[in-house]
């Protein structure tokens, strides 16, 4: 009961210092988490029949976050439901993820060990960007495999369940794991000498469902596919400062992987099925389409690389914890996370210092008015600010770009021209990209940009037929 009592303070103090960055600035900034902010509010006013021309469609998958979000709204408003839903989403996977790593090793101490690189892989390009139905997904799928580990009959009914839930949130996650935990039970069936006969196998098999899926839909292959092969670019997410940080971390994981190697042998990591595991989800990055459209939808399914990129790097950190690590490799693994969030507070602060001047210029106009935004920052690998404006204009204003409606993966839909978003997937592109002119039709419309070069400040301005809306931070 002792041990249990520690276990159980320990944790609680971990989730509390790791919901930090949840509630160091005003609003998390997470790129998408803006967009879903906003349309969790465009449902409201759908609901209530104050949204000419959009509707809710029924979904099943690609939508728990957003329901979430929608329940945390109508209760507490946009600014709590931010903060709690975003708190459980990190809870979820960093806990999922650890509850994985654990249960690839048999010392206790190993998770706690690789702890400070799953709380940065936790705030990581994925979280960044905002894609929280993938990250809720992928969170309980970890969840899930975990309990499929445990091979009882009452984990197998609690993987079944986390495995249904994480569906809802995204796809792609189930799919990954039910692969991998497949993968799993034939090896272990298998003779070790046999597994990599199997691992030759499923790459074929990988080469052929990319192939197959480069026949049937249209697709993308990019160098993002070989950037994201070790995980580490998960850290990569702002300006170059922080490619610093995720070639730190790779050169850590280099020496931890020498670790593994010399305590166990080539021959045993190459008959390890979380080596095989591992290797596999990094050849899935290259394998498979770096995006692909899919039937019914306006955008394409993109940055998968990106995003499977974050299994493979919490893969690696169940290999790792197969072995006890020195003390200087954690404690270099800890320094690199300090210094990752330090850099993430001070970028976090500086957008915050945008939005809420942004908020200033958007509250001069009478309520109701279609804005956009020309602000951009190229050398940032987060594109932080193209959908700011979507939560500033919760309660107040109409983001004419949001992109959500038009792709017709969300449950928010445009079914014909409206006064509050454009409703050409394309055209919501080309007002992101600054490529857009402005057209009789989108009047009256105004621009978010800088005032002028000198002051830096922010200015809403209208805008008139012909007007191309470009980026202001990138001239």
């Amino acid at each position: 009961m002792q041990g249990r009592a520690k276990l159980t303070i320990r944790s609680a103090l971990v989730s509390m210092l790791l919901l930090v960055p949840c509630f160091w600035q005003p609003r998390i900034q997470a790129c998408d988490l803006s967009s879903h902010l906003y349309n969790a509010w465009l449902a409201q006013l759908i609901s209530r029949g104050q949204a000419p021309g959009l509707v809710l469609v029924p979904k099943s998958q690609n939508v728990l976050f957003d329901l979430l979000l929608d329940i945390l709204m109508r209760a507490w408003g946009a600014a709590a439901a931010e903060h709690i839903a975003v708190s459980l989403a990190v809870l979820v996977f960093f806990w999922g993820a650890f509850a994985f790593v654990s249960s690839c090793s048999r010392r206790r101490e190993a998770p706690w060990q690789l702890a400070p690189c799953l709380a940065m892989l936790a705030y990581g390009w994925v979280f960044r960007m905002g894609l929280f139905n993938f990250y809720l997904s992928l969170g309980l799928a970890f969840w899930a495999l975990a309990a499929a580990r445990r091979n009882q009959r009452w984990a197998w009914a609690v993987a079944v369940l986390l495995s249904g839930l994480a569906v809802t949130a995204h796809g792609l996650p189930v799919v990954w794991a039910l692969g991998a935990w497949v993968y799993e039970r034939v090896a272990r069936v298998l003779r070790p000498r046999q597994r990599p006969n199997l691992m030759a196998a499923a790459l074929v098999l990988l080469a052929l469902a990319g192939a197959i899926l480069a026949a049937l839909f249209t697709t993308r292959r990019g160098p993002d596919q070989v950037t994201s092969l070790t995980g580490a670019d998960q850290v990569w997410i702002y300006g170059k400062v922080y490619i610093a940080v995720a070639m730190a971390l790779f050169t850590v994981w280099a020496a931890c992987f020498m670790r593994v190697l010399d305590a166990r042998g080539l021959q045993r990591i190459l008959w390890d099925v979380r080596f095989q595991l591992c290797a596999l989800s990094a050849a899935w990055l290259v394998l498979m389409p770096g995006g692909v459209l899919l039937p019914l939808y306006h955008t394409s399914l993109d940055f998968l690389p990106e995003r499977m990129s974050l299994p493979v790097a919490v893969l690696f950190c169940g290999l790792l914890a197969s072995v006890r690590l020195p003390r200087p490799l954690v404690g270099a693994m800890a320094a690199i996370a300090v210094v990752f969030f330090g850099l993430s507070y001070r970028d976090e602060r500086a957008l915050n210092q945008i939005e809420t001047q942004m908020a200033r210029a958007v509250a001069q106009l009478p309520p109701g008015r279609r804005v956009v935004s020309a602000l951009g920052i190229p050398q940032s690998r987060v594109k932080s600010l193209v959908h700011v404006i979507d939560r500033v204009c919760i309660g107040r204003c109409f983001s004419y770009a949001n992109y959500e409606p038009g792709t017709w993966q969300f449950r928010v839909q445009a079914l014909r021209e409206n006064p509050i978003v454009v409703l050409d997937y394309r055209d919501s592109w080309d007002l992101q990209a600054g490529q857009y002119v402005v057209k009789p039709r989108d009047l009256p419309i105004y621009k978010v940009d800088r005032c002028d070069a000198a002051t830096g400040g922010l200015c809403v301005s209208p805008l008139k037929s012909g007007d191309r809306v470009r980026k202001g931070m990138e001239r």
